[in-house]
């Protein structure tokens, strides 16, 4: 079967008004920014602070939105109509994760603008940026395929939030605590680590590596997603 825009956009559309009416779910959009206004008004910012701010949106918005929006079909019981209709795994998956990804762009241009950071000359973390966002929108999918609904989602959304979007700030205990260290391989940290290969002006040789740890975990959590929609599709 053919690749349909039609039933995309009608996906699509359909997952933005449910979006713009949950003010609950939508509000969750603010925290970053909240951070954003925060750190912008030091003196002194960090590239830390900005990688923060950027591992938040991702972790809270990317993964959020996207969980909340397939519980919530979930628990309106017309997630299984979807999965029965004649669109496809893809038209589903794309159109509803194109709203997440459209708002968490929109929230992290605009934390880093509140931030006076700018993305010139940093093609490296655009593209860690990139791939890590395929990663929080899979892990969002998953996750809201094992949940029965928003007030679930919401509970599971704080490890996630604690462990990728704060993994920078809790990095530093590792000395103190051995079992930190695992943070080092999240995402977030791997986008520092490329910011860092950059400014030291390494080469793909020495960036390859923070990629292909961004992109196994990407990878997992695609198949992990797919595997288990396809398992509720069946169920």
């Amino acid at each position: 079967m053919t690749f349909s825009v039609k039933r995309f956009m009608a996906i699509f559309q359909k997952d933005l008004k449910d979006l713009y009416r949950n003010m609950y779910v939508s509000s969750t959009a603010l925290m970053p920014l909240i951070f954003a206004v925060i750190y912008g008004r030091m003196d002194n910012v960090t590239i830390e602070m900005h990688l923060f701010v950027i591992s938040m949106s991702l972790a809270l918005v990317g993964t959020f939105l996207q969980c909340a929006m397939i519980a919530e079909e979930k628990e309106k019981n017309t997630l299984r109509g979807l999965m029965l209709s004649p669109a496809t795994l893809t038209e589903i998956l794309s159109g509803k994760s194109a709203v997440t990804i459209l708002i968490t762009v929109i929230v992290t241009g605009i934390s880093m603008f509140i931030m006076d950071f700018s993305f010139s000359g940093r093609i490296g973390l655009m593209a860690g940026i990139v791939l890590s966002l395929i990663f929080f929108i899979a892990l969002g999918t998953w996750m809201g395929l094992i949940t029965r609904s928003v007030l679930e989602a919401s509970v599971y959304i704080l490890p996630v939030m604690f462990i990728f979007g704060m993994g920078n700030m809790f990095i530093m205990f590792a000395e103190q605590y051995a079992f930190l260290q695992i943070l080092e391989y999240t995402p977030g940290l791997q986008l520092q680590e490329i910011v860092e290969l950059e400014d030291a002006g390494a080469g793909f040789g020495e960036l390859w590596k923070p990629f292909a740890i961004i992109g196994a975990w990407a990878a997992a959590m695609v198949v992990l997603a797919a595997v288990t929609f396809k398992k509720r599709m069946m169920d």
